[in-house]
């Protein structure tokens, strides 16, 4: 591929709207008295994730602020692991569906690491004007 110029081209940006999609999907049959509690913390999270990936992305020309913002996505893929978890033993999702989501969430961390690790390979530079 490429020189990836916009978000939505990133494979972790991709995978992280089909896992908030997944979640939205499947809470929408959780009990009408979560709305306002487990299926709106377990929807937002799963969305702040990939928002945060984009503000990330747009944010590159400064290296701590890009990774911060990935650190802050990470914060959220695991705070949706502790409302899955929650979503399994409250019987809204089956202990399959809980460990499938579960493990995008791990990938998609296990991603954020490795960008937030390696920010030199994804920040702007004076070098590349190409990539404003």
């Amino acid at each position: 591929m490429g020189l990836i110029k916009h978000h939505w081209e990133l494979e972790i940006y991709k995978l992280s709207v089909e896992a908030s999609m997944e979640i939205f999907r499947l809470s929408q049959g959780f009990p009408k008295e979560e709305v306002y509690s487990l299926t709106d913390q377990i929807r937002r999270s799963s969305r702040s994730v990939s928002s945060g990936i984009a503000e990330a992305w747009r944010r590159r020309k400064y290296e701590a602020v890009f990774v911060n913002k990935l650190n802050e996505s990470e914060g959220e893929a695991a705070e949706t692991q502790t409302w899955l978890e929650f979503a399994v033993k409250c019987g809204y999702l089956s202990r399959a569906e809980g460990r499938q989501l579960h493990k995008a969430c791990d990938q998609l961390i296990a991603m954020l690491v490795v960008m937030g690790n390696e920010p030199s390979k994804w920040v702007l530079s004076k070098s590349r004007p190409q990539d404003r």
